[in-house]
């Protein structure tokens, strides 16, 4: 009899223990689940002005799908037109059509290559991108040193800025991730918007305490209307849309 009841006794811990054990597990996922669903998908969850950039590395994308995210609370959108003095991004033309077809507000961004000479780089953007056929303000792209000083990139990225900036008659965004402004950039784009990468569910802070304009959460966000991943992000603070509007002019 004594056996009998310490196998019942065994029998009931263990049953209890499978089920802390059970809990206690349900609530790391659960907690995960909640982390992952804020890093892919804030939108859901907030209220903040979203935005996606895009590039041939989407492949074939469904603007009408895209463009009905209105639970997204999807805003703008940037279209990678340019790299370089050559380079252009095979889907823009097609990108940028169908996506203001479909009612969507739509910017343009330049890779920029700090060695190759700036005219080269401006001539290669205007030719695809009139200005108005641009929806908001342009965007230059800049993360690669391209074996230069910080002092030289700095130097490169400032003339190529003011040529921009006389060609379209406003100051472009500039995008970088935090690490790259932090260690390159610091003290030289104070009259520039930022656009700032990090793929963290912490707010990026800049070393040297620069407002952010917006924030590119993500480089694995979902929506309908395109297959794979897609870049994500949201403007920061008290910024509007207004702000990056694309003064229309004829030329």
């Amino acid at each position: 009899m004594a056996v009998f009841i310490l196998s019942i006794i065994s029998c009931t811990f263990a049953i209890m223990s499978s089920k802390r054990l059970f809990l206690f597990l349900f609530g790391i996922v659960s907690v995960i689940g909640v982390k992952a669903q804020y890093y892919i998908q804030c939108e859901d969850t907030c209220n903040h002005i979203h935005g996606l950039d895009m590039s041939h590395y989407q492949g074939d994308v469904w603007w009408e799908k895209v463009a009905e995210n209105s639970n997204h609370k999807l805003n703008y959108v940037y279209l990678k037109a340019t790299e370089g003095g050559t380079r252009i991004d095979q889907r823009y033309l097609e990108n940028i059509a169908a996506a203001q077809r479909c009612g969507m507000n739509v910017g343009s961004y330049h890779f920029y290559r700090p060695t190759v000479p700036q005219v080269e780089q401006l001539r290669n953007f205007r030719a695809q991108c009139r200005p108005q056929d641009q929806d908001l303000i342009p965007m230059v792209d800049v993360e690669t040193t391209s074996g230069l000083s910080s002092y030289a990139l700095r130097d490169s990225l400032q003339k190529f800025l003011v040529l921009m900036t006389r060609e379209y008659g406003v100051r472009p965004l500039v995008y970088t991730y935090t690490n790259f402004y932090n260690r390159h950039l610091m003290g030289a784009l104070d009259d520039y918007k930022l656009f700032i990468a990090q793929y963290t569910t912490r707010e990026p802070e800049l070393k040297d305490g620069r407002d952010i304009f917006a924030w590119q959460y993500t480089g694995k966000g979902r929506i309908n209307g395109v297959n794979g991943y897609v870049d994500k992000s949201r403007l920061m603070g008290r910024h509007s849309m207004r702000e990056i509007r694309f003064p229309k002019r004829r030329n």
